[in-house]
């Protein structure tokens, strides 16, 4: 309990912290009419959707780790942000606006779904779905989908591909109010998922015939959080594109300090993971304002040192 209250401090400080702070920094005691427009048409939006897509990434690749029982699995090593990325990018360089400015995020949504759809139906074998088939499946899609977003890329002549390497990169700065109820409603529906079925994924650390002894259907148990961090995923790359290492690298962080109770790791992991996310939009948008970096650059520049830290000074789930 005191870890959560440590955290959600932290949170709260950051985005108090990120709300005033950006391009041009914001008085808080002195609040014009044109810093209150800047705070609640652009600021917080930005902050609620960094909030978010963390939570759901971090919580999703305590999940991954989990059922495949892999340390590297995490929702950008499955595929199932290529497959986001290859329809929504599409719709940006191709120029597709068929329901306004709900097209990219749907785009990115349908993609991330029919991709984790594929990878779960790849991974059935044997009445069962079985954790090395689904790793393999992903990263094999995730290579095609790669390559034919390289070949659209390659092709296309206008603005729409700044938008799209952007969006790739995890770009933050189109985030809008009217998106947050739907990405809040899918993130919260997939993270209560993977509570429900918190016990059943310690079970699967264990091992299938452990999961079994203890009445649980390892079948069951890994479709329907496979199920929950799909939506989980497809959700958070909706709502801003593709952040990378926070789904691979937070969970580990969170373990070494919690363990390995899914039942506290989730929750810990979607927290840190919205707090680290959160700091990383906030760097990319004052440290060489008036330009921005994209949250993804960020996030990989912070995670990438840390994680060989880690791999170096602790074991990582037994490796």
């Amino acid at each position: 309990m005191k870890r959560f209250t440590v955290l959600i401090a932290a949170t709260l400080l950051i985005t108090v912290t990120s709300t005033f702070t950006g391009p041009r920094f914001i008085n808080p005691f002195n609040l014009d009419d044109m810093a209150l427009q800047i705070i609640f048409s652009i600021r917080l939006p930005r902050i609620i959707v960094s909030i978010l897509m963390g939570s759901a990434l971090g919580a999703s690749g305590a999940i991954l780790q989990g059922i495949l029982r892999n340390p590297l699995a995490d929702p950008y090593i499955l595929g199932i942000s290529s497959g986001s990325a290859l329809l929504a990018s599409a719709g940006l360089i191709f120029g597709i606006t068929v329901i306004g400015l709900f097209t990219i995020p749907a785009l990115s949504f349908m993609g991330a779904l029919l991709t984790g759809l594929t990878i779960g139906v790849m991974g059935y074998r044997r009445g069962g779905i079985l954790p090395e088939r689904l790793l393999l499946a992903g990263i094999g899609l995730g290579f095609l989908f790669s390559a034919i977003l390289m070949l659209f890329m390659s092709i296309s002549p206008n603005e729409g591909l700044r938008r799209a390497i952007l969006w790739i990169f995890g770009d933050l700065s189109m985030a809008d109010w009217s998106l947050i109820p739907y990405g809040f409603i899918c993130i919260t529906a997939g993270f209560m998922l993977s509570l429900w079925r918190s016990k059943g994924l310690n079970a699967l650390i264990l091992g299938d015939e452990i999961a079994y002894s203890l009445g649980f259907s390892p079948f069951k148990e890994r479709l329907m959080l496979f199920i929950s961090a799909s939506l989980m995923t497809a959700s958070s790359v909706s709502l801003g594109g593709i952040v990378g290492f926070i789904g691979l690298l937070i969970p580990h962080i969170v373990r070494t300090y919690v363990g390995s109770d899914s039942r506290i790791l989730i929750p810990l992991s979607a927290l840190t993971g919205g707090t680290l996310l959160c700091i990383a939009d906030t760097i990319g948008k004052t440290i060489m304002s008036p330009m921005e970096i994209p949250s993804g650059i960020i996030t990989a520049i912070i995670g990438a040192p840390y994680f060989l830290y880690l791999l170096q000074k602790r074991e990582i789930m037994g490796m």
